[in-house]
């Protein structure tokens, strides 16, 4: 799939029609899908409807707007009209249908977007994984016997595997920056509260974000202006960078220190305070919220929950309101702790996620030496960035052949545009950028252990 801004002006020229490219996707789609297992619903009348628009209005000469005939997916948990939001639960397969488009869509639409599908997720997007009872594990487009990363990592792998040129996940705690990593890719969690999430079902409100994926800067940016109505634009000034320490190297692949410290080499080391305690209190903030407002289905049908989602619900919903309160007023002292603490710097460099893609058949990683469970653990290096509300975007390490693994750019509120020019820099040289899957994803013989399970409906 080409570029955002090429297929954009190809549509807009008369070169390309909508049609053509959204059938392509759609095509790609569901031959690809048997192995990603990446897809809920393949969104056939709509996006052909929607491409016939833009096709029309290229033909009356009309005011086309800056991703017109691009297609794209998002997380199943954005509402699309006269679909139900399932959040990635049969719990709401059979819910009344959206009776209006989410705002993040409603943005892409305007600008000449098409969505084509809706996206696998981790039930509820309560994990790191995209193991989802209903709807299958989705595969690393780089290696489909590994996890592609959650709870966004549909999002992530139709991207990352070529399918669509960007996508829509959310990023509670990491859910957009930890599948952007596993599986090469940019993934961006805006300031808190910067993008519109209206129409998006919760997780935990307090930390929820919508949340972009995309193969280059570019693109990213492109998604952005779009999605926020402002422009990127450039700084004019050199890039204060600091450098993560402490716990953020602790649990690190030594390719990510390498580049890190290649990166900055005079850059000063700090530790942000508390990390095991705000990590601790992003625990308990998404498990209370969380669990509060699933208390009712919990009480109705506790056994139609995911296994794994379920006992960590009900654990969310036994937490004392006392509690939760003291968590809450943590987190306000310690925003405003970090603010400080970084207001010198523009960036700050640190680990995405501690390790390459772990395997499906035994879904663990080493932290502090030990063997834990990825779907707990694979955002410990996202979760305290969220708990400080500040933008993170995810920058894929260059290493064709390799396994993909990121880094976290970290910036100041609202302050994106920073992330964005620091990213292009490394781009440019070299050090990030997208690496494509070692195989053709769109023609590929699907491994018998990949294919179980996949729940692509095609409507």
């Amino acid at each position: 799939m080409m570029p955002i801004r090429e297929i954009a002006a190809a549509v807009r020229e008369g070169r390309l029609s909508a049609r053509v490219i959204v059938e392509q996707a759609l095509a790609a789609l569901v031959e690809a899908d048997r192995t990603l297992i990446a897809v809920t619903r393949i969104l056939h009348d709509r996006a052909r409807a929607e491409a016939d628009a833009v096709d029309a209005m290229v033909a009356a000469g009309g005011d086309l707007g800056p991703l017109a005939g691009v297609p794209y997916g998002v997380k199943d948990l954005f509402d699309l009209a006269g679909l139900p939001t399932t959040a990635g639960s049969t719990l709401y397969a059979d819910a009344a249908p959206a009776a209006a488009d989410a705002e993040a869509v409603v943005r892409l639409k305007a600008a000449g977007a098409i969505v084509v599908a809706t996206l696998n997720m981790d039930e509820f997007a309560y994990g790191f994984a995209t193991i989802n009872a209903a709807y299958g594990t989705t595969r690393n487009p780089h290696d489909p016997a590994r996890l592609a990363g959650g709870s966004s990592g549909g999002s992530a792998a139709v991207v990352a595997a070529g399918l669509l040129p960007f996508s829509l996940g959310s990023d509670t705690n990491g859910s957009v920056r930890v599948p952007a990593s596993l599986t090469g890719i940019y993934g961006l969690k805006p300031t808190n509260g910067d993008l519109p999430l209206g129409g998006v079902f919760p997780f935990a409100k307090s930390f929820d974000d919508v949340g972009p994926f995309a193969r280059s800067v570019e693109d990213m940016a492109l998604v952005w202006n779009v999605l926020t109505g402002r422009s990127a634009g450039t700084p004019d000034r050199a890039m204060r960078v600091a450098r993560l320490g402490g716990r953020f190297r602790d649990n690190a692949d030594p390719d990510q220190l390498a580049v890190i410290d290649a990166i900055a080499p005079d850059a000063p080391l700090i530790e942000l305070p508390e990390i095991a305690r705000a990590r601790s209190a992003a625990f308990l903030i998404t498990a209370y919220e969380g669990g509060a407002l699933h208390r009712e289905a919990l009480a109705e049908d506790a056994m139609a929950f995911d296994p794994q989602v379920r006992d960590r619900l009900l654990a969310g919903a036994l937490l004392p309101d006392a509690l939760y309160a003291e968590a809450q007023a943590f987190r306000t002292a310690y925003r405003a702790r970090i603010e400080a603490l970084v207001a010198d710097y523009d960036v700050l460099l640190a680990p995405a996620t501690p390790t390459t893609a772990p395997l499906v058949e035994d879904p663990r990683i080493l932290i502090d030496g030990a063997l834990s469970p990825a779907r707990a653990d694979l955002g410990i290096h996202t979760q305290p960035i969220s708990f400080t509300g500040l933008p993170s975007l995810a920058v894929p390490l260059y290493r064709p052949g390799k396994l993909p693994i990121g880094l976290q750019l970290i910036g100041g509120p609202g302050r994106e545009v920073d992330l964005f020019a620091f990213a292009a820099g490394l781009e440019e040289r070299g050090v990030t950028g997208f690496s494509a899957p070692p195989m053709d994803i769109q023609g590929v013989v699907i491994p018998a252990q990949a294919s179980a399970g996949s729940a692509c409906s095609r409507g």
